[in-house]
């Protein structure tokens, strides 16, 4: 259906919306009816642009209103005939700028649209529950809505001060031919004044409603400028914080600079519409003249909201980031880092001629050992719409270095507060000056607050503070934030950890992953959301092994060997040893499960289930693999060729189905190498390991209870497998184990060996690098290696 038609379909509170909407000259709804099919068939952006295009448009137009006339004519619609031929000429004044035309026309569809969509919104409402993005659609086409409004009262006035110039002049000419004339009757001279004095009135009159009417254009202006700089751009600010630490947030400036400039440009409008008053003034003046009384009052208000705007649209768009570093806002002493400002308020005319300099914060507070820097490379540079994509005004800064300021005295009043160096939070300050129809401004922006590191053992714990300012903060100012830093919710904390495997990984975590991780830190309960957790907890305790350490190792380790496995769901992560006993223990034998390491710092195992002879279940779980073994073979050939060998058995792999019930075959197939035991990585992966004695975890039962939920874990528990080259058993702390009752007392004294099952990657020289071992339930004092 044609747009037209829509709206001819409306409710009549749009419809009202329509018929205000064309309550102008500029597209008459006459032409816009009998020219509907074809108006909304052109292609008025493009012409909008380009000039040929547009005068061929405007000639069809007219073309078309001639036919409209002739048929008019034919029906002897007298009325018609009249408008279609107003219409005709008014539109030949777009003979000269074609293109405004087009911008016009457009102008109008897009306004129609918005009608509609708008419409469409409520219908919805109605019917469905709101959703919040819908509503912030709601609020975004309630602020277009309101600077269409302003763009038009903007016209209004605009033809206002004609109406205003054009009586000032009749009065101006006709009291200028009364004083050359010299009148002698008096009769015919009280008359020409009694006329003259009508003329006053009216003008006076004229005046005080066009200083009324400016009066309201700024209220409407000063509460536009309140939205854009305590609401979006706040809203904005926050979303930019939350997309440096991971979230999916759109930041994009472009609709913002689109607002920012519209009412700008406005304000610039009405200081013209100040300065024609004061020229008028300056012509024609008389007694209790209201334009000398208001003007000044109108002017300083006009700059007020104007500077405020400016003052606010100055702002950093890309955040300061290293190319290397594990995110923005860590940065390091004499390494190159770039950052990109952006102004808001968009003049073509200023491309070029505005220089931005780069410098560090001014005041700096007052800490004993607080660090200062001074910023190096290339820090002066002018805004332009070259480095943009969308056009903006940018200054991208790309060259940039810091180094450290040589150390003075610590001086008066310094505190001795302990902060560490990834605690001194920084700022990079950015000025230049605004100056535009004889405005000048000065603007300044800041960047978030950065953590400056010296040596790149520091980025992990710089970038924990840099999660939990952004993460807790809203005030960018707060350097001395982790003085005193607050403790973050547990919405918050297991928020902002979803987006660091969303952001590494495109996969977030799901409830049951985060349900554990707050179980670990918080042990059980009913709700974890009124939880907290402290800084210190997160990434200040005196040990090596903090919990975002922990956390920070199973996500590099995720990044760079897993990626795909955990984004397609076939990793379960995040789940604890007595979680995964109740899971396995409902499943049939060979069904195992992917999960990381509690104790072991970037390290994931994995579990299965099998049945004993007499019918019962075991769980048994191999030590944690880390980096160092991945970087030499795929997880997934690990998982496809890991075997076991006992003496008597034939060798088989347990691992059947990943949990729930996916054949392995089928969860991992797309992975493997091509050909079955070919090399993988160009390393060696065979190895054959004998076991004198053999542990396990008990026989579970149907009717077994204990370790069904989540176990509590208030440190880095878990397996404790030791990583130095020998093989022990796995500390027991969380769950006690004991013999099988199914083995013999003769069993512990035979020999188990586990391999992975490559024949074609072992030679007599090869060096074993790695242990498939078994275990909790199996260790390996006195390892000897077979030959093959």
């Amino acid at each position: 259906m044609a747009q037209w038609d829509r709206l001819g379909q409306l409710p009549a509170a749009f419809k009202q919306q329509l018929l205000e909407l064309y309550d102008r000259d500029s597209l008459p709804m006459d032409v816009r009816h009998y020219l509907a099919v074809w108006i909304e068939n052109q292609e008025w952006l493009r012409a909008a642009r380009d000039h040929d295009l547009a005068v061929v448009l405007l000639q069809v137009l007219l073309e078309n209103l001639d036919i409209q006339h002739s048929r008019f004519v034919q029906e002897e619609s007298f009325l018609l005939q009249h408008n279609i031929r107003r219409y005709k000429q008014n539109f030949q004044r777009y003979l000269d700028e074609p293109c405004d035309l087009a911008r016009t026309i457009l102008w109008f569809l897009e306004k129609e649209n918005e009608i509609l969509m708008s419409a469409d919104l409520t219908e919805q409402v109605q019917f469905l529950q709101v959703e919040p993005e819908i509503m912030e659609t709601s609020s975004k086409q309630d602020l277009e809505r309101k600077m269409a409004g302003l763009r038009n009262e903007m016209q209004c006035m605009e033809h206002t001060m004609i109406c205003l110039e054009e009586q000032q002049d009749e009065f101006d000419f006709k009291y200028q031919t009364h004083k050359m004339e010299a009148v002698g009757d008096e009769a015919v001279k009280n008359d020409q004044i009694k006329v003259l004095q009508g003329l006053v009135n009216r003008l006076d009159e004229c005046r005080k409603s066009t200083l009324s009417d400016l009066n309201k254009l700024l209220d409407r202006t000063e509460d536009l400028v309140d939205i854009l700089v305590k609401k979006e751009l706040v809203e904005w600010q926050r979303r930019q914080q939350k997309t440096c630490i991971g979230a999916p947030d759109d930041v994009c400036l472009d609709q913002l600079e689109k607002w920012f400039t519209c009412v700008a440009v406005c304000l610039f409008q009405v200081r013209e519409f100040l300065s024609k008053l004061e020229e008028l003034v300056g012509k024609v003046s008389y007694e209790n003249d209201p334009v000398k009384a208001q003007k000044p009052a109108l002017q300083r208000r006009a700059d007020t909201v104007l500077k405020d705007l400016l003052k606010s649209s100055f702002v950093v768009e890309t955040q300061p980031s290293m190319p290397q570093g594990k995110g923005p806002l860590v940065l390091r002493t004499n390494v190159q880092f770039s950052v990109k400002t952006r102004l808001l308020v968009k003049f073509p005319e200023l491309n070029h001629s505005m220089k931005v300099v780069v410098s560090m914060e001014r005041e700096t507070p007052h800490i004993k050992g607080y660090r200062r820097f001074n910023v190096l490379g290339t820090i002066t540079k002018a805004l332009n719409m070259v480095e943009s994509q969308s056009g903006g005004m940018v200054a991208d800064f790309r060259h940039l270095n810091l180094k450290e300021q040589k150390s003075g005295g610590s001086g008066k009043g310094v505190s001795d507060i302990p902060l560490s160096v990834t605690e001194e939070l920084h700022v990079i300050c950015f000025d230049t000056v605004f100056e535009l129809k004889g405005l000048s401004v000065g603007l300044q922006a800041s960047s978030l607050p950065v953590v400056i590191i010296s040596n790149s053992s520091q980025q992990q714990s710089a970038w924990a503070s840099i999660l939990w300012f952004n993460m807790l903060s809203q005030d960018t100012k707060d350097l001395m934030f982790f003085a005193n830093s607050p403790a973050a919710t547990w919405p918050q904390f297991g928020e902002m950890l979803s987006w660091q495997f969303l952001s590494a990984t495109k996969r977030g975590l799901n409830d049951a992953q985060l349900e554990m991780i707050a179980h670990r830190l918080f042990g059980n309960q009913m709700n974890y959301d009124t939880c907290t957790v402290a800084w210190s907890k997160f990434s200040k305790e005196n040990t090596p092994d903090t919990f975002w350490v922990w956390f920070d190792g199973i996500l590099v380790m995720v990044k760079t060997f897993l990626e795909d496995l955990w984004r397609e769901g076939l990793i379960m992560g995040f789940v604890s040893k007595g979680k995964e006993k109740s899971l396995l223990k409902k499943k049939q034998s060979g069904t195992f499960l992917l999960r990381f390491s509690e104790s072991v710092i970037g390290g994931i195992t994995f579990s299965w289930v099998e049945t004993t002879g007499a019918g019962q279940l075991n769980v048994k779980t191999v030590q944690p693999f880390t980096k160092d073994d991945l970087i030499q073979i795929p997880f997934h050939e690990i998982i496809r060729n890991f075997q076991i060998f006992e003496p008597g058995n034939i060798p088989e792999n347990p691992l059947l189905y990943l949990y729930p019930n996916i054949p392995k075959d089928k969860a991992f197939g797309k992975y493997y190498s091509e050909k079955s035991g070919g090399t993988v990585n160009n390393c060696v992966s065979k190895y054959f390991f004998c076991s004198k004695t053999l542990e396990h975890r008990p026989p579970m039962s149907s009717d077994v209870a204990q370790g069904e939920g989540l176990e509590p874990m208030n440190g880095l528990c878990g397996e404790s497998a030791e990583q130095n080259g020998n093989l022990h058993l796995l500390d027991s702390q969380m769950e006690p184990y004991h013999l099988d009752p199914m083995l013999s007392d003769s069993v512990p004294h035979e020999d188990l060996l586990l391999c992975l099952n490559n024949p074609n990657l072992l030679d007599d020289s090869s060096q074993i690098n790695i242990l498939f071992n078994v275990g909790p339930e199996f260790s390996f004092p006195d390892l000897d290696c077979l030959p093959p």
